[in-house]
């Protein structure tokens, strides 16, 4: 409870900053719909002739675009403003203010700030979901599936991210290493299936951006029960080792005063 009141009283302070500027919430809100227009146009060039990429059906392939979309939305409202800033914290010293604080320093880096600009992709993703569900005849439990799936992958996301990050206290000037695994996740926005198999090697036992979009999809559509087992087990060890990594890390580090 005293964490979830902390988590709260963050968000709240970070509300109340960002409510400074409305105005960048309709900005958010345009751009997320241009993007989501645009892979939707990119999406239905690929179906064009009854043409079906890895054998997957138009709205089927909306489920994994629903996945991606999501991932953005919560990379936006909690990922970006909180992680990426780990590099700026160790080159400027102010990690030393937060590893002196009464609270866990993992929990304090990765959800000190909360951005709801992000908000819109939330809500896209959803009303995507939403109607890529219904043309699919989904009940509550398929959407129950696609989500608690999703979450999971949330988990990966953020193992990733944060390991990432954590990674600076070795290599302070790498502010772009995270956008690398951003652009990566690009690849998402379509069912792994529909690439050559190199690729589908790569973005799934490489960089597992299968397990980000295309297993929640499969697994609402009946056909990956199979992959659950592995993507728990590669959720809890990513996340386990990202809290292994993190502490490692802070062994090296020398605070700025040093």
């Amino acid at each position: 409870m005293r964490y979830l009141r902390l988590l709260l009283e963050f968000w709240r302070t970070s509300w109340a900053a960002e409510m400074e500027y409305r105005g960048n919430f309709l900005l958010g809100l345009l751009s997320s719909l241009g993007m989501l227009l645009g892979s939707l146009f990119g999406l239905s060039l690929l179906y064009q002739g009854g043409y079906r990429p890895g054998g997957w059906r138009f709205e089927e392939a909306l489920l994994v675009l629903a996945a991606f979309t999501l991932l953005e939305g919560v990379s936006t409202v909690l990922f970006a403003p909180n992680l990426n800033k780990i590099v700026e914290q160790v080159q400027q010293g102010t990690l030393d203010f937060v590893l002196l604080k009464p609270v866990d320093s993992q929990f304090w880096v990765s959800l000190r700030a909360f951005s709801p600009w992000g908000l819109s992709d939330l809500l896209l993703g959803l009303g995507l979901l939403g109607y890529a569900g219904g043309r699919l005849g989904f009940g509550a439990g398929e959407y129950a599936a696609f989500l608690g799936v999703w979450a999971v992958a949330l988990v990966v996301l953020y193992s990733l991210w944060f390991v990432l990050g954590a990674t600076s206290i070795w290599f302070v000037k790498i502010y772009n290493v995270t956008e690398v695994l951003r652009g990566l996740l690009e690849a998402g926005r379509y069912p792994v299936g529909a690439y050559p198999a190199a690729y589908r090697f790569f973005f799934t036992f490489l960089v597992p951006v299968a397990f980000l979009t295309t297993v929640p999809a499969e697994v609402a559509l009946g056909r990956g029960a199979a992959l659950l087992l592995p993507m728990a087990l590669l959720a809890l060890g990513l996340f386990l080792f990202a809290r292994f990594f993190w502490f490692f890390a802070l062994r090296s580090y020398t605070s700025a005063s040093s």
